[in-house]
């Protein structure tokens, strides 16, 4: 299968970025996988369900949310491809999910399931320092888009979100873009026009 062959070589290359593996090791890592096709709106987590996969993304664009009492969708995370995706808390605890997990775009993943990575654990040390590697990550992104919350103006933040991601307003609705800053889409459309009179 070649496209199964292009996706495995694809996370291969992304975990040996950041440890060694032998090649016993990386087929072990293989075998432990499976691929998941998305179709644009197809849910990859709904919540209330149980979180059973880290996925890694090969192909395409997902948005993970909440809907809260009142039916207010708020978007939490995004990912494209070499990134990964899950609900942590669901997955580690076996517990419901508390978000939805949706793909935006026709996308291609790559899954391994809560018991095959408890395994993998075990099998090669290696991979739990690319985990923490991997988690570390999240965390201190997640701890800048807290700080910015408080100390950028939605302008700023707004400034920030298309410096580090110059593609986002191509992949990401301007609603969702909106809920991920934690402003109206109403003012995103106003720093929006304010940015086209300036020419930027």
């Amino acid at each position: 299968m070649p496209d199964q062959e292009k996706f495995f070589s694809q996370i291969i290359t992304h975990i040996l970025r950041r440890i060694d593996l032998t090649q016993e090791e990386q087929q072990l890592f293989l075998s432990l996988l499976s691929i998941r096709r998305l179709l644009p709106k197809q849910y990859l987590l709904q919540e209330g369900d149980v979180c059973k996969y880290e996925n890694f993304v090969c192909e395409g664009f997902l948005r993970s949310f909440y809907v809260d009492d009142q039916g207010n969708d708020h978007t939490l995370h995004f990912a494209m491809e070499d990134w990964w995706i899950t609900d942590l808390t669901s997955f580690v605890m076996q517990t419901p999910a508390s978000r939805n997990i949706v793909a935006l775009e026709p996308s291609v993943l790559i899954q391994i399931e809560k018991k095959n990575l408890d395994l993998l654990l075990t099998q090669v040390p290696a991979f739990e320092k690319f985990w923490r590697l991997i988690n570390e990550r999240a965390v201190m992104a997640q701890d800048q888009r807290i700080l910015d919350n408080l100390a950028l103006s939605g302008a700023e933040r707004y400034e920030a979100l298309l410096k580090k991601y110059p593609s986002i307003e191509q992949r990401l609705p301007q609603k969702h873009i909106a809920s991920w800053l934690g402003i109206s889409p109403v003012f995103l459309s106003q720093i929006r026009g304010k940015n086209a009179k300036k020419g930027k």
